[in-house]
């Protein structure tokens, strides 16, 4: 019997003990926390979003990461799709259901949707797989050959399994235990890795004192938001820092691109320029107060076009109906990694060959978040924990 150690318990660490173990091997999970699977708590918040039911080529398409290898990444997907996540959670006594977004969620359980139910089902069955838990343990170091060392109440752990997961995470959301402390041991084995960056997060807006006066915490309904390639449909809120909202959340990896990071909003992207100011009529003056009622603007809108500097004051219809169609928003910065959902950069892929398996250190293999890699909310970023986590468990099993 092959004896498995996995690094981390999130997502893509429990997972990965339990492919694992279904396959035959004695597994021990060590993670630094309390208790595991503390983001899957914290991902259950808002709903957790467990998959995307949506076809395989747009699925793919989500995804991306510098050099991310696309025949790779497609096969990872693959052997553990959207199907199949929803069937391993219906195993696990949960049923899903798809909501009108194609988000794929736990059927709600006393009429809300909770993470709780699937966690503890979750766990109980890793336990009656004979996985062991050993919570407390901060992973410190390893040696070759395959020699672990952990942190565990004041005295040091070591450990030398037939192969290791590394399952530990990028650099969100640390009070769960994702501090990215592993970049330092990699580090130390000459494993190179791409710079964490704030993903899924907001950006941030030197807003005029009087926009944050109108309009702080009021939502821009109804935009189309544009990045250099990208551009995404929905709804952004105005913060105090700037902007937060699925469209620039989408649209991050675009606004990373850029030399001066910024995005173009088309707040009316149902009319075009003519008929803005077709509905405008005879107006001269007042540009902005009419237009808020004859284009039906959102006061937070308005307070952008009357405020923003180096716009205005309006000198025509055309003008104004130019820039509601192409509002260009400076952006300074993300905001801390700390508060995003999700975070870029990781492992480079060079490091790691088809079998997820660390090439300078054999029989150590990543898996989850750690590697570079990112994807947008709806589902994407758990599906792609739970794929790349069969994938490095698979791979351990097969190695002689």
């Amino acid at each position: 019997m092959k004896n498995i150690a996995i690094i981390g318990g999130g997502p893509a660490g429990l997972h990965a003990a339990e492919v694992a173990a279904k396959l035959g091997a004695r597994v021990a999970l060590y993670d630094a926390m309390p208790s595991v699977g503390r983001k899957f708590l914290v991902a259950g918040k808002s709903g957790l979003n467990l998959t995307h039911d949506e076809a395989l080529e747009p699925f793919l398409q989500r995804y991306s990461g510098k050099d991310l290898p696309e025949p790779l990444w497609r096969e990872i997907i693959e052997s553990f799709d959207n199907h199949a996540l929803r069937k391993w959670a219906a195993d696990l006594g949960i049923e899903t259901f798809v909501a009108s977004s194609g988000k794929v969620f736990p059927s709600p359980d006393k009429g809300s949707i909770k993470a709780a139910p699937l966690l503890r089902n979750w766990i109980k069955s890793l336990r009656d797989l004979g996985v062991t838990f050993h919570t407390r343990h901060t992973w410190t170091a390893f040696n070759k050959p395959n020699q672990l060392t952990f942190s565990h109440q004041g005295r040091q752990v070591s450990i030398r399994p037939d192969a290791t997961i590394i399952a530990l995470g990028g650099a969100s959301w640390p009070q769960t235990g994702s501090t990215a402390s592993w970049v330092d041991i990699l580090k130390s084995h000459d494993i190179s890795t791409t710079p964490l960056s704030s993903a899924n997060c907001g950006w941030e807006v030197a807003w005029p004192t009087a926009i944050l006066e109108d309009a702080e915490g009021l939502p821009l309904k109804n935009l189309l938001v544009s990045s250099g390639e990208g551009s995404r449909h929905g709804e952004l809120v105005i913060t105090r820092d700037g902007l937060e909202g699925g469209p620039i959340y989408h649209l991050g990896p675009h606004i990373r691109q850029q030399s001066q990071a910024h995005i173009i909003i088309d707040f009316k992207p149902s009319l075009n320029h003519t008929e803005l100011v077709s509905r405008m009529g005879r107006v001269k003056r007042n540009f902005v107060r009419e237009a808020r009622r004859r284009w039906n603007l959102d006061p937070a809108t308005c307070s952008i076009l009357k405020h923003m500097p180096d716009r205005g004051p309006w000198q025509s219809v055309e003008q104004l109906a130019h820039e509601v169609k192409n509002c260009r928003i400076p952006l300074t910065g993300p905001r801390p990694i700390a508060e995003a959902i999700s975070s870029a950069g990781g492992i480079c892929w060079q490091e790691i060959d088809h079998n997820l398996m660390l090439k300078k250190t054999p029989r150590v293999y990543v898996a989850g978040e750690m590697i570079d890699w990112e994807a947008p909310t709806g589902g994407y970023l758990m599906q792609g924990c739970f794929a790349t986590a069969a994938h490095a468990a698979e791979s351990a099993m097969r190695a002689q």
